[in-house]
């Protein structure tokens, strides 16, 4: 029997934000496993889906690697926006980082159920942007970033919805 981590590889380096190969990895890993298309219009795009899911799609699109302390290798422009950060501040921060620290036992339970079941959805939580203002991801689905070869490089999140915390 295998264990998660036998299966997992690393991701350097990081794709670039329009990288063909990785948009691929993103689609068809989240068609394979969730089960339907990441975005449905994707597929019309062809070869420019790694452009259209970095710079119109109009959800945000995040992933992290497989190391000890997981680190973001990719945010698409809506992610970028949400969070405050440009693409070189995000690629290589840790996704712990993207919780505030009372809400890490719900971000950690939520990775735990995608490790072990490959993918979740209808997360909902507290994330904190550069400037520090807490905000609500909703409607999230996230998947690990398998291969057709069962190797997993990682995990993405897609972000269906986001709004300021009432305070």
């Amino acid at each position: 029997m295998t264990s998660p981590d036998d299966c997992a590889t690393p991701m350097t380096p990081h794709p670039r934000p329009t990288d063909p190969a990785f948009a691929e990895l993103l689609l068809s890993s989240h068609l394979r496993l969730v089960g339907e298309p990441l975005c449905p219009a994707v597929r019309d795009i062809g070869r420019d889906a790694g452009r259209w899911l970095y710079e119109q799609a109009p959800f945000g699109l995040l992933a992290h690697d497989t190391s000890a302390d997981p680190r973001f290798v990719y945010a698409n422009s809506t992610a970028q926006d949400c969070f405050g950060y440009s693409w070189d501040e995000f690629v290589g921060l840790p996704s712990r980082l993207s919780a505030c620290p009372d809400g890490q036992e719900d971000r950690e339970a939520f990775v735990r159920a995608v490790t072990a079941h490959h993918f979740a959805t209808g997360y909902r939580g507290i994330r904190v942007g550069k400037s520090g203002r807490p905000f609500w991801i909703e409607d999230v689905t996230m998947w690990d970033l398998m291969d057709t070869s069962g190797r997993i490089h990682g995990q993405a999140a897609v972000l269906r919805s986001w709004s300021p915390v009432d305070r």
